[in-house]
This record gives structure tokens, C-alpha cells and sequence, in this order.
């Protein structure tokens, strides 16, 4: 299914013990290019995080947001450093006798110097936690995952119909350049016989010649034939269930290279018309499709 590079995916898992929310944004990149934020306790896990949704997504700029919350104070233990302890009591004391000062040491005075008194956070299951952070990653995924489908959804029916449109005027081109030649052979007589009088005899061979060349030069059928295969090729792409993104941008491109060289050709004022028609949809599709995984 065609998939758009734009989506946003949120899930909250809480069991009572730790709370983690999980926010997914993507937007339209060349490559595939995660960025994730996430509290250091849980930096062991990025890796996996990102194997994970390197497994469900291809391309796309994707920022991730994780935060955690604990509510078990078991988690932490309030650790003492006697030695530092040691170290201040017995330098408090240096100073009391060396100075006669009045005799305060207390053990909310000790307590308060850096580094006495610390909190650790106990050594975690990261097996465990992966376990629980998995679940609200793949909901969020799956949320996000949903929105850029319906979005692809309505990029692929409106690309179709465009297709659809250029497809018309490239009918309306193939019909109008049949007559193009003739057209040029009865404006080249009228011209001559303006130029010479009507009394003049006209050359037939001369003119024969010069419409000859004019055919050669104006000739736009491997053009319109290539630019109706590219759209067939265009359409049959976005019924693909793969990342397509890259194919359709080289598609378009080609598809206006044809267009480009029939306007260059051309000097009947509705084929050119025609052929701007055409530009103009083929540009509309080409920023759609940037958008497209």
C-alpha cells in the first residue's frame, strides 16, 4: 500500500510500577533518518528502538520521543560514603581545636557535605524493560503507520487523476499533430503564392522537399508514445506494495523530459498550450510524490 512520509503515532503503557509515553513524528526525507530522545538510564536500548522501526519504515525524517516515569522507590538505594564522612568529621575536629571554636558537629552538618550522602538507582532488567517499552513502541508505530497510509490513500487517487488529465492532452497532442503537417504545407503555398503572385508557377517538388524536412523536424510521435508508456509505468507503480517514492521522482522526471522536447518541436499554439497543460500536472505530481515513502 502507497504510504506517505508524513504521520504522528502516541501510546501510553503504565503497570503500575513505570509509566513510558511514546511520541512518533515523521516527515518527508530522502532516507530513512531516526532521531531519538530518550532518558539516559535507557541509552542501552536505542539500538533495539531502532531496529525496531528500521523493520517497519524505509524513509522519512523520524523523531522519537520517550519519557519515563517510576513511582517504586525501590528502584533506588541512598548509599554513604564513610570515608568522605570520616575525612569531614575528622577535619571539623582539626579546625575546633586549632581555632577553640564552639563544638557543633552534627550529623545533619556532615550530611550536607557534596557527595556523602548519595542516591543510586539500582541496576536494571533491560530485558525486562524492553519487554514493557516494546509495547507502547509498536502501538505508536502502528498509529503512525495507519496515518500515513490513509494519506497515501488520497496522494495515489489524486496522482491517478492527474494522470488521467495528462493522458488526455497527450490524445488531444497525437490528434492536433496529424494535421500539423498539412496545416504547414497549405500556410507554405499561401505564402509562396503572396510572395510570387498568383500568376507565378509554384514548384511542387521545392515544396514536397520543404514539408518533408518540416515533417522530419516536427515528427512528436516517439515522444507521446514514451510519454503515455511513462504514465501506464507512473500508475502501475503506485498499485506497489514497496517504498516507491524514489521510482515515481525518476518517472516524472522523464515524463517532462518527453514534454519538454514536444514543446521544442512544436509551433502549433494549441499542442504547446496543450504541452503546458501537461508540465503543469506532471510539476503537481513531482511535490506529491516528494511526500511518498
Amino acid at each position: 500500500m502507497l504510504k506517505s512520509m508524513t504521520g504522528f503515532g502516541r501510546a501510553i503503557y503504565d503497570n503500575g510500577n513505570r509509566n513510558f509515553t511514546i511520541e512518533l513524528k515523521s516527515v518527508n526525507h530522502r532516507y530513512l533518518d531516526l532521531n531519538v530522545k530518550l532518558p539516559r538510564s535507557l541509552i542501552s536500548l536505542e539500538d533495539k528502538i531502532r531496529k525496531e522501526i528500521q523493520q517497519k519504515l524505509k524513509r522519512g525524517k523520524v523523531d522519537v520521543f520517550i519519557t519515563q516515569n517510576v513511582y517504586n522507590d525501590d528502584d533506588y538505594d541512598v548509599i554513604l560514603n564513610k570515608n568522605l564522612a570520616d575525612s569531614y568529621y575528622n577535619c571539623l575536629k582539626k579546625i575546633k581545636e586549632s581555632y577553640d571554636v564552639k563544638d557543633d558537629i552534627s550529623v545533619s552538618l556532615i550530611s550536607k557535605f557534596p557527595d556523602v550522602i548519595s542516591i543510586e538507582q539500582k541496576e536494571e532488567n533491560f530485558d525486562e524493560i524492553w519487554n514493557e517499552i516494546s509495547i507502547p513502541l509498536q502501538e505508536a508505530l502502528n498509529k503512525l503507520i495507519d496515518m500515513r497510509e490513509k494519506e497515501g490513500a488520497k496522494l495515489k487517487e489524486d496522482i491517478g487523476n492527474k494522470c488521467d488529465i495528462i493522458n488526455k492532452n497527450v490524445c488531444f497532442i497525437e490528434e492536433k499533430a496529424s494535421c500539423v503537417v498539412e496545416e504547414y504545407r497549405i500556410k507554405l503555398n499561401e505564402r509562396i503564392k503572396e510572395l510570387l503572385g498568383e500568376n507565378k508557377e509554384i514548384d511542387e517538388s521545392r515544396i514536397s522537399m520543404e514539408v518533408a524536412i518540416f515533417a522530419d523536424k516536427a515528427c512528436i510521435d516517439e515522444e507521446t508514445v514514451r510519454l503515455k508508456s511513462h504514465i501506464t509505468q507512473l500508475k502501475d507503480t503506485l498499485e506497489k506494495d514497496e517504498p516507491i517514492g524514489r521510482k515515481l521522482d525518476f518517472i516524472v522526471q522523464e515524463m517532462n523530459r518527453e514534454a519538454n522536447t514536444i514543446a521544442s518541436k512544436s509551433n502549433n499554439i494549441d499542442i504547446v498550450h496543450s504541452v503546458l497543460d501537461i508540465k503543469n500536472d506532471i510539476e503537481k505530481i513531482r511535490e506529491q510524490i516528494q511526500n511518498i515513502e
